[in-house]
């Protein structure tokens, strides 16, 4: 199978050298010079999109809340920043990975794999017979990314999901930052790597705490991890 990339990138010469390295690859790509034009394209079988955050109109932060509010598509960020702010409000935003400008062909291939094979598996998975793992108000698929709170689907990323699914499948066991990164993201664990798990722990309790601040699902065990809390 193909897989369809969209490439969200208002500099020409940019976009053409990742248009002509993805279909070296063996992808089939497709363009957007602006957030406006991205929306209409998202919903075209896209597996996966490299979004720009420096654009004209609508930014790439926007244009990413505007897709996550249909679609679960892996979002990859392309910054030529580099502070923790912009990384963190781009995973907050939505976003699945980011990278800053300028990265090497390898290290883009890479990221592409990586978020394409996560992307295949919950769509194969989505096929087969359901299982739900129960917490509180919460029912939760063991199969693909669908959850519910009190009756209401939540939509969460893939790797909010996968880190909710980690914590619900081992009840009370602590998970430390770097256990939670090496088994979610599936890559090795840095320093930075822990802001990038705070990140992405506070916007899912966003999304399934009733009050994020006093947390009942996703629990602090300070100097240790992250646990969930309800049997």
């Amino acid at each position: 199978m193909t897989h369809r990339i969209l490439v969200v990138e208002d500099d020409q010469d940019i976009g053409d050298l990742l248009e002509e390295s993805l279909t070296r690859a063996g992808y089939e790509v497709l363009r957007a010079m602006d957030g406006e034009s991205a929306l209409r394209l998202v919903h075209s079988a896209i597996d996966l999109v490299l979004l720009d955050v420096m654009m004209p109109g609508l930014s790439g932060i926007e244009t990413c809340q505007e897709m996550r509010k249909t679609s679960n598509v892996p979002i990859l960020f392309l910054t030529a920043k580099s502070s923790i702010f912009d990384k963190t409000e781009g995973l907050l935003a939505g976003g699945d990975d980011y990278m800053t400008k300028p990265f090497s062909e390898e290290e883009l291939h890479a990221r592409v794999i990586a978020q394409l094979r996560r992307y295949t598996i919950y769509q194969e998975k989505k096929e087969q017979g359901e299982t739900y793992l129960v917490g509180g108000k919460l029912r939760v698929s063991e199969e693909f990314n669908e959850v519910w709170k009190d009756g209401q689907q939540i939509k969460l990323s893939d790797l909010e999901y996968r880190i909710l699914k980690l914590l619900m499948n081992k009840r009370n066991k602590i998970f430390s930052a770097q256990n939670i990164y090496e088994s979610v993201w599936g890559q090795p664990y840095f320093y930075c790597s822990n802001n990038t798990v705070m990140v992405h722990i506070r916007k899912l309790r966003a999304k399934i705490e009733d009050d994020p601040a006093r947390p009942v699902y996703i629990k602090t065990e300070w100097g240790r991890g992250y646990r969930f809390g309800t049997s």
